[in-house]
């Protein structure tokens, strides 16, 4: 498609954007929930879950076809839970001591990038959101994931016509290619730019307001405290969930010496397979090419597929759902501590509480610096000490940090965007709410004087004895100045 061709079909779409998103911006709150609801529900369903998701799987070859399902239902749960009772028209907010009241308003049109991992659901659940908030959307769907991107738009657009809104609400751009999806960018209001670190820089340089996904994966500190049973069906539920492509799967874990074989024994229990230092080795030089890239052919595989193409033998292929990498033994781990996007964790451990925090902060400025953290530890002070310590928005304390996307057994909302502030790059420090598809009108008006005194202000500076102080220097000064 020419440069020609390819502005004319963004302009086209993003018109019909506009024209769709100006009616639907005078839409009361109650036609609004409504409509949100129509959506949830539509792609909750059942059959048309199990459709899309399956359709996803088919298409990319990534994850797994029943935890795509489980993710997309249970995302859409905790996304409404997250919108239900909340305003997003007209007054959200009113301070009568400052006088002030604050009015929502809609952002517009909304360039969002999705990526080939669990496509189906990242779609739904950013589309909630800003439908909340009376924005309309372009989706520009992964190349790997645009037939199954389509379809959960046409379940959307349905649902969208059903309860009297303009389909055009939500569409999808068609033409593939870069140059396609910066035009798009450069025309809308506000980019959310979720998928690979290019997706995300492209984003940030298109003159658009944008919000920005952080890049990186969870690395987990295990001390001699921890409930080693706990921590294990934690590592292995996150490692493995979805074939370990989610950015919130464990993916290195640093255990203490002393508890590292009962960590071993138990994640051998829960369906995980230890490796040895030779297999280790294996799946490095298979996973990763020479220049350290992902195999693409292996990415979102099952362990027993993973295990199979680097020749290691499982005691119950049909079971194992987590291959465990010993990275203790290589002096340079290479890549095996970076991004793996399979059913793989990395093991190490270590003897003192300090050098871990150390060690685990060289790793997430190498590979996921703002992203996400995790701690399994008894001791607050150790937890807390943990937190500060770490350039992370993300501190998982005793769960998997797959509940850093939102749980119902976390407070941290539901997102299907985690950005990691200025120390990923990006200009959100958290999860990314309905909060940010908003523009804020602030309405002012006169309240009684307040007083701004000096001597409270300034604290100590601003003492009685200070203030003389700071006159008599004051006039020394215009003396030796006349």
């Amino acid at each position: 498609m020419s440069t020609v061709s390819i502005q004319r079909t963004v302009a086209e779409k993003v018109r019909r954007a506009r024209t769709a998103q100006s009616a639907f911006a005078n839409w009361s709150q109650e036609r609004v929930d409504d409509l949100v609801s129509a959506v949830g529900w539509h792609c909750y369903r059942e059959d048309n879950a199990r459709r899309l998701t399956e359709l996803s799987y088919l298409e990319t070859g990534l994850g797994d076809p029943e935890h795509l399902y489980e993710l997309q239902r249970k995302r859409i749960l905790g996304q409404l839970l997250e919108l239900q009772g909340q305003t997003t028209v007209g007054t959200v907010e009113v301070i009568p001591e400052r006088g002030l009241r604050r009015l929502a308003k809609p952002v517009g049109v909304i360039a969002a990038a999705s990526p080939a991992t669990a496509p189906s659901s990242g779609i739904v659940c950013n589309a909630l959101p800003m439908l909340k908030t009376r924005n309309a959307i372009v989706f520009t769907p992964n190349p790997r994931a645009r037939d199954s991107a389509a379809a959960t738009l046409d379940v959307i657009r349905q649902a969208l016509a059903e309860v009297g809104a303009p389909p055009d609400l939500v569409q999808c751009l068609p033409a593939d290619g870069r140059e396609a999806v910066e035009h798009l960018m450069a025309a809308a209001d506000l980019v959310v730019a979720v998928g690979g670190p290019g997706t995300v820089r492209r984003a940030y340089r298109s003159g658009t307001p944008a919000i920005g996904a952080g890049v990186g994966n969870s690395t987990v500190l295990v001390d001699e405290t921890a409930d080693i049973a706990l921590a294990a069906r934690c590592i292995q539920t996150g490692a493995g969930y979805n074939n370990g492509t989610s950015c919130s799967s464990e993916s290195n874990v640093l255990v203490h010496r002393s508890v590292a074989d009962d960590l071993r024994t138990v994640l051998s229990a829960a369906h995980a397979h230890v490796c040895t230092r030779e297999e280790t080795a294996r799946i490095r030089r298979v996973l990763w090419t020479e220049d350290h890239t992902l195999n693409r052919d292996l990415i979102g595989k099952s362990a027993a597929v993973l295990a199979g193409a680097c020749g290691i033998t499982l005691a119950a292929p049909d079971r194992t759902t987590v291959l465990v990498l010993d990275a203790d033994g290589p002096d340079d781990p290479g890549p095996i501590l970076g991004e793996k996007l399979s059913p793989v964790v990395s093991l190490l451990t270590y003897d003192h509480f300090d050098a871990a925090v150390r060690r685990i902060d060289d790793i997430l400025n190498q590979c996921g610096r703002g992203h996400s953290a995790g701690i399994h530890s008894r001791l607050p002070a150790r937890i807390d000490q943990f937190a500060h310590a770490l350039p992370t928005c993300r501190i998982v304390v005793n769960q998997s940090t797959m509940t850093n996307s939102g749980s119902l057994t976390s407070g941290v909302p539901f997102t299907s965007t985690l950005s990691s502030g200025t120390w990923g790059g990006t200009s959100v420090s958290g999860n990314v709410t309905w909060h940010s598809y908003v523009n804020l009108t602030t309405i002012a008006e006169a309240i009684p004087e307040r007083v701004a005194d000096p001597t409270v202000l300034f604290g100590r500076y601003g003492t009685p004895a200070a203030m003389e102080n700071v006159e008599k220097t004051d006039e020394r000064m215009l003396e030796r100045a006349s």
